[in-house]
């Protein structure tokens, strides 16, 4: 019988217990997710099928939505279920059905089914989205089933329009997906599918053939069915991580492969990277690239430091994941392989080593350790000479020698410090005793080893050895040792100050790497937060120079495109433009997406290093840093925080452009949709009038003598109505431009507002025939601060509109009242309203209320320019519908200037 082995060290992740715990206590239901490639699949029919089982176990389920597009199937198993009436609401003129939420949390069935998760509730509704509505539901305690398609997952909306040519508008963030406590996926051959299709099964026949030609090929749903798999796929191996990582399995479990490459200084590693890539890609697997910071990292050279980076950065540009990960175990193999069982790595690929025998025997062999304590990972071990690079690395101690020249003084302090701890341990002896000399020494040890590190711990150890030796062991003030037992003692003492200088030096140099990762940190954050406070380009590009100049202490340049080609557009200190040797260097780092200049192997004669900006969509600039140092322009740990800020700062950088993007497609679209709107007002509001002048006039012309007077005067009625209306029109689009150029001020004076509003109906007579006029004025009404010919256009277009959009025979009411320091003035009809949506929208330009497919005519400039007009007088203009909705009330308040009666009478 063979038994899974299970380190005992191995332990639950805290992350994953926290999010078991935290679901096992929420009160919050489960969400179980039925996902299909395209409509058609049968998810709702599946839903239903289980929702029946279910039923049959006893559970209590209800449906409280659910739309079955007019199938047989899929109706009859509705009706074996209990229903939760629909919610009906009335959206511009038609009722609408949506799931009555209250009703379904007041029913508390144990688990509830609400279909297409995506869709756009109608106004009106609690909720804008359903799926909002479905995590209400679930923070009841109710188990929720419900339905979708793949093509409404956020993340794959863009993809999906690509295969498809089919914008999606209805989508559900991925993290609604990611919750789901179950996914099961409906899945259905393309072929299947369009039979169903053509069977009538999908969509009514004229539907279904315009399917099968556009969104129902079949390649479109071998592709969406191959999106559905590797979504599902990827939700199920995060379920299956989570799983391990919550009860401490150690893996791997091999549901899919994943890789681990460790990685090193070695010149080798690189190659390394690309073998791994290679295999992952013959096994569709992810990879990762880990590199063990041991307390060897801080004795590497500045050059090694730099290709080990090089290293991590190689992995993430072929699609892997680079990892920096301390050691906390005693050996790197024990970090490897907790590592790759934590993460479910089935293979892990690591080079040979080229050290000697000798050096594996006193010191160990990362990989046979590796491959002993591995279990059921596959491990492959890559001989040195299937990978291309230089020659193996020195040693430790030699790179230390060779990078750094010798510094005598930690050892001299080291020194210091053990004859500080000797008087100490002459000063105790004669009280103490000698049991408590030795204490004294090691002390004098670890101080040594926390403060300069192993090797002048290691001569602090032999020092003090040799001290407790010729002082305190009999007889003194000689090396010899008569007495076996303090022979003993000598030796034991030299193996304690050993191991503990030791470990004192280990804990030393986690500390130092903790510090330093603290401390970049900081300095990430610290730089994020002052990029988050811009908000343009420029701002963006300003902050990033400075901080990184700052930060790093060097010169910064940055370069963006423009019209093809790289231009300076910030710098610190300020730059306008580089010589030919740095413009040579970061052209070439922008079209090759790697570094240049200064330091590099590419052009190292520029005076600067050019690094590209790069994010998910690309490298979007070039970063140029220099100094007047010699030697290396950065250290390594100055390096790692510089790719660290450059990232950050080409993130804000896109962030901006994107905007920047957005805004331009944004004023693009709403240009498009005014030149629209005016071109369709004049097709209609400038042609109409015109075929009725002409219309009339050639009747007159042609048919003159067989005119009666009666017919005389018709036509000149209508020649005059039209042409006051084509009037109008040209008058409008002349105040639009006016008021856009800021061509109108107005010329106020004290006015009385009855007069005005008396003006204003007058001139409205004609258009006011077929409707009712109720005038209410306050009789305390103040003058008013006014230009008049401004205002009464604004009543008259107020009454044009109200009697465009309300039938005949139906009363058009103006009521003004007086409120503290303004005056309001009302213009009340009894249309149909403005949809509640759009009440915003009335005053924009080209805006008219369309009911069904029918638009009321006019301009659509009415209204915006009545808003000009009464904020040019320091008032506002409000629209809003009647609390019985039986019209809509469109509201002016205008201020009631100061001491208008003293004004009065000075005049």
């Amino acid at each position: 019988m063979v038994r899974e082995r299970r380190d005992p060290e191995q332990r639950p992740s805290p992350e994953a217990l926290l999010e078991a715990a935290r679901r096992e206590e929420s009160a919050s239901g489960k969400l179980k997710i039925f996902v299909g490639a395209a409509p058609g699949v049968g998810k709702t029919y599946e839903m239903l099928q289980s929702a029946h089982a279910k039923r049959k176990a006893g559970i209590d389920v209800v449906v409280g939505f659910v739309e079955t597009h007019g199938r047989a199937e899929t109706e009859a198993l509705v009706r074996g279920l209990d229903v939760v009436p629909r919610k009906r609401l009335d959206y511009r003129g038609q009722i609408v059905e949506e799931m009555d939420l209250d009703a379904v949390i007041a029913r508390r069935p144990q688990i509830a089914l609400v279909d297409e998760l995506a869709h756009t509730n109608a106004a009106g509704s609690r909720h804008p989205k359903r799926y909002l509505d479905v995590e209400e539901l679930l923070s009841h305690g109710i188990d929720v089933y419900t339905a979708v398609n793949i093509q409404h997952i956020e993340s794959l909306n863009d993809v999906v329009a690509q295969i498809t040519h089919v914008r999606v508008r209805e989508t559900v963030p991925d993290s609604v997906f990611d919750r789901a406590d179950a996914i099961e996926l409906i899945d259905l051959t393309p072929d299947d599918l369009i039979q169903r299709l053509k069977e009538g099964k999908v969509y009514v026949p004229k539907q279904a053939e315009r399917a099968l030609e556009h969104y129902f090929s079949p390649g479109n749903l071998t592709a969406l069915r191959e999106l559905a798999l590797r979504r599902t796929a990827e939700r199920v191996d995060e379920q299956l991580l989570n799983h391990m990582q919550a009860n401490a399995i150690a893996g791997p479990w091999a549901a899919g492969e994943r890789i681990l490459v460790c990685v090193s200084e070695d010149p080798r590693a690189a190659g390394l990277v690309r073998y791994t890539k290679r295999l992952a890609d013959r096994l569709h697997a992810p990879f990762t690239a880990v590199s063990i910071e041991t307390r060897r990292s801080l004795q590497l050279s500045d050059e090694e430091r730099d290709r080990l980076a090089d290293t991590l950065r190689l992995a993430e540009s072929l699609g892997g994941e680079a990892l920096t990960i301390p050691a906390v175990g005693r050996r790197i193999a024990d970090d490897v392989v907790n590592f790759a069982q934590g993460n479910n790595v089935t293979q892990i690929v690591i080079g040979k080593s080229t050290r000697s025998r000798w050096f594996e025997m006193t010191r160990g062999s990362v990989v046979h350790d590796l491959v002993r304590r591995a279990g059921n990972i596959t491990v492959h071990v890559i001989a040195g000479d299937e990978l291309p690079g230089e020659a193996a690395p020195k040693t430790a101690v030699q790179t230390a020698a060779r990078s750094e020249p010798f510094n005598p003084l930690p050892y001299l302090k080291a020194l210091g410090i053990v004859l500080i701890g000797l008087g100490a341990a002459e000063l105790i002896q004669p009280r103490f005793g000698i049991e408590n000399v030795d204490l004294v020494l090691l002390t004098a040890v670890v101080a040594v080893a926390v403060r300069y590190g192993l090797w002048p711990s290691l001569l602090a150890t032999v020092a003090a050895s040799l001290s407790y030796n010729f002082f305190f062991l009999p007889p003194i003030y000689t090396f010899t040792i008569t007495d076996p037992t303090n022979v003993a003692a000598f030796v034991l003492f030299m193996v304690v100050a050993m191991i503990v200088s030791n470990v004192a030096a280990r804990v030393r140099t986690q500390a130092d790497a903790a510090i330093g990762r603290i401390r970049m940190n900081e300095q990430l954050y610290a730089f994020s937060r002052k990029l988050a406070g811009t908000a343009t380009l420029d701002d963006v590009l300003w902050a990033t120079a400075y901080q990184i100049a700052l930060m790093l202490k060097v010169r910064v340049v940055l370069l963006l495109p423009e019209e093809g080609l790289l231009t300076v557009k910030s710098g610190y200190p300020p730059e306008d433009e580089l010589d030919q040797a740095d413009l040579a260097a970061a052209n070439w780092a922008w079209s090759n997406d790697r570094s240049a200049g200064r330091g590099s192997d590419t052009l190292p004669g520029a005076k600067r290093l050019f690094l590209p900006m790069r994010t998910g969509r690309g490298p979007i600039g070039v970063i140029g840093i220099d100094n007047d140092r010699t030697g290396p322009l950065l250290t390594p740990d100055q390096r790692r925080l510089l790719d660290a800020l450059v990232d950050q700062g080409a993130l804000a950088i896109e962030r901006v452009l994107l905007v920047e993007d957005m805004d331009r497609v944004k004023r693009t679209v709403e240009s498009e949709r005014l030149r629209s709107a005016l071109l369709t007002s004049i097709s209609h509001d400038l042609k109409t009038p015109l075929a009725s002048v002409l219309g009339a006039a050639s009747t007159m012309r042609d048919l003159a003598g067989a005119l009666s007077d009666t017919e005389k005067r018709d036509l000149l009625a209508t020649v005059i109505d039209e042409s006051e209306r084509l009037n109008r029109f040209i008058a409008n689009l002349l105040d639009m431009t006016k008021l856009e150029s800021g061509a109108i001020v107005p010329n106020t004076a004290l006015h009385d507002l009855s007069e005005i509003v008396g003006s204003a109906l007058r001139r409205a007579v004609k258009i006011l025939t077929a409707h009712k006029v109720e005038l209410v004025l306050a009789a305390d009404l103040p003058m008013l601060q006014l230009d008049a010919v401004l205002f009464e256009q604004v009543l008259f277009n107020l009454l044009d509109n109200a009697a465009k959009y309300s039938p005949p025979d139906t009363t058009i009411a103006i009521r003004s009242r007086r409120e503290s320091d303004h005056v309001v003035l009302q213009v009340a009809d009894e249309g149909d309203g403005i949809p509640p949506d759009e009440v915003e929208s009335v005053f924009d330009k080209f805006y008219r209320v369309q009911k069904g497919d029918h638009v009321r005519p006019g301009t659509g400039l009415g209204l915006a320019i009545s808003r000009g007009f009464v904020e040019a007088m320091r008032g506002t203009i409000s629209a809003a519908n009647r609390s019985d909705r039986s019209g809509a009330i469109l509201t002016i308040r205008l201020p009631v200037p100061a001491q208008p009666h003293a004004l009065d009478t000075a005049a």
